[in-house]
């Protein structure tokens, strides 16, 4: 694969796990302004096309990134967007004292955060349904 087409997944478990801990931490202690950490770093690599978290990160890893396990580019973007939806929300409802609604969309996001860190990446599955519809829409056109 193109490099240009991929990140190391040493970048995306990072990225993953200070979700994962931004979050929990948000849920422990109820100051939503901890979300903004992965929020505004995701916002960042979404509209600026650089992610503060993978910058940081990038500096410790040790062998040239071709010699990684990569991940594709494209789908963790998809899964960025997810993530920054959620995040986004679950801010912005905390900001209006939804609780539930907060604690809602963050637990969603700090699931398939864990659950992609596991070995299951929730958002490639649903960017695979998606494209299977697609598909199926045009066969059916």
């Amino acid at each position: 694969m193109n490099s240009n087409q991929t990140i190391p997944r040493p970048l995306v478990r990072t990225n993953q796990w200070v979700i994962v801990i931004s979050v929990g931490t948000f849920m422990l202690t109820g100051i939503s302004a901890v979300l903004l950490i992965p929020l505004l770093s995701g916002l960042s690599a979404l509209f600026l096309n650089v992610h503060p978290v993978m910058e940081i990160a990038k500096r410790f890893l040790q062998k040239p990134f071709s010699k990684y396990v990569q991940e594709d580019k494209e789908q963790q973007r998809f899964n960025q967007i997810l993530a920054v939806s959620m995040l986004s929300l679950a801010f912005v409802s905390s900001l209006l004292n939804f609780t539930w609604l907060s604690l809602f969309f963050s637990v969603m996001v700090l699931l398939a955060c864990s659950l992609a860190i596991l070995g299951f990446c929730v958002g490639c599955y649903i960017h695979y349904q998606i494209s299977l519809w697609r598909q199926r829409n045009i066969e059916n056109s």
